[in-house]
């Protein structure tokens, strides 16, 4: 099967959503498929080896200057192509700040019409790549936010097209009236145009089948995944029995990785049962939708207590130029609560320090402010068999059923955050045991090339003649 996949870059971040489609695109690939990823905006960052093809449609040099001045869009060919550069891309997004809400709301509903808006150029000249080059047997969307061409393709060729939901609703929320409500109904427009939605969760194939006015029919439910190959291949602590005993490495001596004056060794896990020190990890956007600054306000209530006088706190993530200053508070707040020489920045990690960061933690925690759909963060720090703290919101319900590799805490309780800190700090054996029962659950259930066999399933059983039944893995509403 030849599959489009078309992705959202994300200005030269690491990006959980890129990460996954580029994993994922990759496993389609293993299973033969010739699956092409094609970057949309910008070209992705990913922390594994990128598959990505090296063009980039609706570049967002050409989409900014076309929604200023549409008469833009009509400028020559080589010109286009030229601004839609990949090298050029990653230059003019390097230092990228944040874009305003209206200037952003106008954008969005731009984009979601399609042929109807300042982009149709851009709109036509994929269409005419699709239909005269590539030829798809079945295209899939990252979002549905890039969907907006989905019409403009319907009319052209007669394939399967199927868009993940994944914080398509999140990023409407942050949009300003009028934009927002526009915005919100042309998305469901571009979902009724496609023919199905993946949802990696219960929780948001509810939440935005009411959104959108979605039928049950149009939904298909397949589970997060990640690959697990560098985390089974790289030395942990966990039992070897948690995971293919072929795949456990022996460890050996590594270099140390240095992030603004903190150290941990690269490679194998050091984390012990006994060890007096009570880590506490953070990996994700240093953002205030992701919780950063409850995670601070906890470590703090935490840092009080008997059991909490040696515990640190580690975080790594991405930080863009707009949460500086937000992240700085913070750190403020932990040095003006004594605890200056026990919280530490790790930056923003590649594959090699993510798996070594995540190994010198006793436990990982996201607590998000918004109900996440996806929480990629919980996968890799199970499979590297560190267990998670999480609210009881979102997504992070099922995962833990599904791993039960950790606690949820009521959303926004910071103190019962500090007591499940306290209490896995207290029971080492209990915190341990968790890290491995999340381990096996994930190399179980939860590989990318699970998932990667389930899309292909989803997107055989949509080509014509449709079929008159929905594949494994509908979700049952």
């Amino acid at each position: 099967m030849r599959i489009a996949y078309l992705t959202a870059g994300a200005a030269g971040m690491y990006c959980g959503s890129c990460m996954h489609d580029n994993a994922l695109a990759r496993a389609l690939i293993a299973r033969g498929a010739d699956c092409l990823l094609l970057p949309v905006y910008t070209p992705i960052r990913t922390d594994e080896r990128d598959v990505s093809a090296d063009r980039v449609f609706f570049g967002g040099i050409n989409v900014f200057l076309q929604q200023k001045a549409p008469w833009l869009g009509r400028l020559p060919g080589p010109l286009q192509r030229f601004l839609d550069a990949p090298w050029l891309l990653r230059l003019a997004t390097r230092r990228a700040a944040a874009t305003s809400p209206a200037m952003l709301g106008e954008l969005t509903v731009s984009m979601l019409r399609g042929s109807e808006g300042h982009q149709a150029g851009e709109v036509q000249r994929l269409v005419r790549w699709l239909t005269d080059e590539f030829r798809p047997d079945a295209i899939v969307l990252s979002n549905l936010l890039i969907a907006g061409c989905v019409p403009a393709i319907r009319r052209a060729m007669d394939v399967p097209i199927v868009s993940w939901l994944q914080g398509d609703d999140i990023f409407i929320e942050y949009l300003t009236e009028p934009h927002k409500t526009q915005a919100l109904e042309l998305l469901a427009e571009v979902a009724a145009a496609t023919d199905a939605c993946l949802t990696n969760s219960r929780f948001y194939a509810q939440k935005m089948q009411g959104l959108l006015k979605l039928s049950d029919d149009r939904m298909r439910l397949v589970p997060l995944a990640i690959d697990v190959a560098p985390f089974a291949a790289a030395p942990s602590a966990v039992a070897p029995s948690a995971v293919a005993p072929s795949a456990v490495a022996a460890p050996s001596p590594l270099p140390t990785i240095a992030h603004e004056g903190s150290e941990f060794p690269a490679g194998s896990r050091q984390v012990e049962e006994s060890d007096p020190a009570f880590r506490i990890g953070y990996l994700a956007r240093l953002a205030p939708e992701k919780g950063f600054h409850h995670l601070v306000e906890a470590f703090i209530e935490f840092a009080k207590r008997p059991g909490g006088q040696r515990a640190e706190l580690h975080y790594a993530g991405w930080l863009g130029n707009q949460h500086r200053a937000y992240f700085r508070a913070a750190q403020h707040r932990l040095d003006a609560a004594g605890l200056g020489d026990r919280h530490h920045y790790h930056g923003s990690p590649s594959l090699e320090e993510k798996l070594s960061f995540l190994r010198h933690n006793h436990v990982l925690c996201v607590p998000t402010v918004y109900e996440e759909p996806k929480g990629l963060f919980v996968l890799e720090a199970l499979a590297a068999g560190v267990p998670v703290i999480q609210p009881n919101h979102g997504a992070f319900p099922e995962l833990l059923a599904s791993t039960g590799g950790g606690l949820l805490v009521p959303p926004g309780d910071l103190l019962a955050l500090a007591d499940a800190f306290e209490s896995l700090s207290a029971d080492r054996p209990h915190c341990t045991a968790l890290g491995r029962t999340g381990c096996q659950n994930v190399h179980r259930n939860h590989t990318i090339e699970a998932q990667a066999e389930r899309v292909e399933r989803i997107l055989q059983s949509l080509r014509s003649p449709r079929a008159l039944h929905p594949p494994p893995g509908r979700v049952g509403l």
